[in-house]
């Protein structure tokens, strides 16, 4: 079996998994009333290709999450993405990297905050908001800071404190403006993240989406982002992301499947599979 075919076979399974939660978490509710959201990213690169999982997803889902960045760059594509997944009767989550006034003008991208306003109009509420930036918490931890990216010029790195870390953390977000503009239009901010729920929350999210299935502790992931939510009275939910870096990049169906009724349980809202693999040249990439 090639590598291509066993990759297809096996987000197949993934998406069946999701078929038989969504038959189970949507049994006895309102036709008006979404208990949860189960769906699927889509991380390619062409409508073309977000109408190909569309169609494949549409039966047994009700979310599907535009989280690509050639798409979130073309507002005709982006548009007809949402027009057909809305069409196909699920909800929308659309993936924005800059929503900055100044940094959308340096690159041609002032449609951006247009689009937003458009969509709430144009979906309703099928419309559930911005994924906006990615990973901010991770990044954060990761990324190898020195001296002179301080402020100010006078803080060395054995004079921060956890407390002014936390500090510039939250502030970085309320200098950046990108999640008051969706406060202040009353767009929900969505997010997935490995560390810093909590901050995430304090930053400004509306809802975190805790990244599960690599080697972290499922039940400490659930832990910390549904108690930062709860505490905050913000919603939370999960994004299966890869357990290997290579294919077929996600764990077992079952596991999956099995991650994705734990979270429920848990009260999560949000139960999304992250559908990306490093070639996206498949069918259903």
């Amino acid at each position: 079996m090639s590598a291509r075919l066993g990759l297809v076979v096996f987000l197949v399974a993934v998406v069946l998994s999701a078929a038989f939660l969504f038959s189970f978490l949507s049994g006895g509710g309102e036709a008006d009333e979404v208990e949860v959201y189960v769906g699927v990213s889509f991380c390619g690169n062409t409508s073309a290709e977000a109408r190909l999982l569309v169609d494949r997803v549409k039966d047994y889902t009700n979310l599907f999450v535009v989280l690509s960045g050639p798409v979130s760059y073309n507002e005709a594509a982006l548009t007809e993405v949402c027009d057909y997944a809305v069409g196909a009767g699920l909800s929308v989550i659309v993936f924005f990297g800059d929503l900055n006034e100044r940094v959308l003008e340096l690159k041609g991208l002032e449609w951006r905050l247009q689009w937003i306003e458009m969509a709430r109009e144009r979906w309703g509420n099928k419309f559930l908001g911005v994924y906006y930036y990615d990973e901010p918490g991770g990044i954060y931890i990761d990324y190898e800071w020195n001296s002179s990216m301080l402020y100010p010029r006078n803080i060395t790195l054995n004079d921060l404190t956890y407390d002014m870390i936390a500090e510039f953390y939250v502030r970085l977000f309320q200098l950046e403006g990108g999640l008051k503009f969706l406060k202040d239009y009353g767009v929900t901010s969505f997010v997935s993240d490995y560390a810093l729920y909590w901050f995430d929350y304090l930053a400004g999210y509306d809802v975190v989406l805790a990244q599960v299935g690599w080697n972290h502790t499922f039940a400490q992931d659930i832990a910390l982002v549904r108690g930062a939510a709860r505490l905050q009275n913000k919603s939370w939910g999960i994004i299966v992301t890869w357990k290997y870096m290579h294919p077929p990049y996600l764990d077992e169906a079952e596991n999956i499947y099995w991650q994705m009724v734990e979270a429920y349980r848990c009260g999560a809202k949000y139960i999304v599979i992250f559908n990306y693999a490093e070639d996206m040249s498949g069918a259903y990439g």
